[in-house]
């Protein structure tokens, strides 16, 4: 690959192309393509970032294959997480160091293309510094999870210290997160989870830990909350709406944040006579402050080795496809699929 003069402070050139996966057509995983594209040249408030590492999302599935609509420009590079190292900024007035380690977890989408790239562009409102010493593998793998259990939490259930939080999904990746940091701001948190993932929703911070095969689950569940479930976390997507209303506290609050093409019954009655709400959530619809916030969050957990994966795959950038296959037929349980170019 050749090199071109650097962009706004760059003092050796960045590369004039770059291997990247990418679609021509929203599609199936068939249609992601690897190869050459020009590197992309920041604007005045964004930074250029040398990729070290991406993490493959389901929502990444969606927006590939249309199911998720969002604005997109074709060649679209796929992908939305990344943490990689600042090589250019766009103005003198963009608050990044060449050579910083950075992370970003809102690409592809919104106008945006995507982080499955040896570079890539990222608005400085959207980046942020990985704590030193963090792994940037490790650390890819779960700035989606935990943001979106800090926004679900936090910013849209409003968690005080002493209500108690159900997490359905309680070992999985974005439930894993929501365990731990409920916990850590004072919650009581009840998990349900694969009988073999019970002791892991202990050891993130649940004091009750549930079978969800278990025929009695929404017995336990009522016995571990007699005064009600104040937040409803469902990270599994099942969406049983007229349960979750059942175990809710008064002013109880259920989240909907997954289960994207769940049609579940909502017994409004029994909702609105508890004063209860039912709030969806999409991170991808957070605003930059929101997800500003978030990542403060991330960040101080990162530090402190409390947001660490369980298991993370590394697979070469020019395997993206086969990520994607992985992930939509079920392959990637108990693992997080991360990309990485190669030298």
């Amino acid at each position: 690959m050749g090199t071109r003069p650097g962009v706004a402070g760059s003092p050796t050139g960045v590369p004039a192309r770059m291997r990247a996966a990418w679609i021509e057509e929203l599609g199936s995983a068939d249609s992601i393509r690897y190869g050459e594209l020009p590197v992309p040249a920041p604007g005045p408030t964004d930074v250029l970032v040398r990729v070290t590492a991406i993490a493959v999302d389901p929502v990444d599935i969606l927006v590939r294959s249309g199911r998720y609509r969002t604005p997109l420009t074709f060649p679209f590079v796929v992908g939305r997480d990344l943490v990689g190292a600042v090589v250019a900024v766009g103005s003198p007035t963009v608050p990044f160091e060449l050579g910083e380690m950075v992370w970003c977890n809102s690409l592809g989408h919104g106008g945006r293309q995507g982080a499955a790239a040896e570079y890539a562009v990222v608005p400085a409102d959207r980046l942020y510094r990985l704590p030193a010493g963090v792994d940037p593998v490790d650390a890819v793998a779960v700035l989606h999870p935990g943001a979106t259990a800090h926004l679900a939490l936090a910013t849209h259930a409003g968690l005080r210290a002493g209500e108690t939080v159900y997490v359905a999904g309680g070992a999985g990746h974005v439930g894993g997160a929501a365990v731990m940091l409920a916990a850590r701001a004072g919650a009581r948190v009840v998990a349900s989870a694969d009988e073999a993932d019970l002791e892991h929703c202990r050891s993130a911070g649940a004091t009750v830990a549930l079978d969800y095969r278990d025929p009695l689950l929404v017995r336990h569940i009522a016995e571990a909350a007699p005064s009600g479930v104040d937040v409803h976390l469902d990270t599994s997507g099942h969406a049983d709406l007229a349960t979750a209303v059942d175990l809710l506290a008064p002013r109880g609050r259920i989240i909907a944040m997954a289960g994207f093409s769940a049609r579940p019954e909502l017994p409004m009655g029994r909702l609105y006579g508890r004063d209860g709400r039912l709030l969806g959530f999409a991170i991808s619809n957070a605003s930059t402050s929101e997800l500003a916030a978030a990542a403060l969050r991330v960040n101080q957990c990162l530090a402190d080795g409390s947001l660490a994966p369980r298991g993370v795959d590394v697979l070469p950038l020019s395997a993206t496809a086969e990520a994607h296959r992985r992930l939509e037929g079920g392959r990637a349980r108990g693992v997080r699929l991360v990309l990485q170019p190669q030298p």
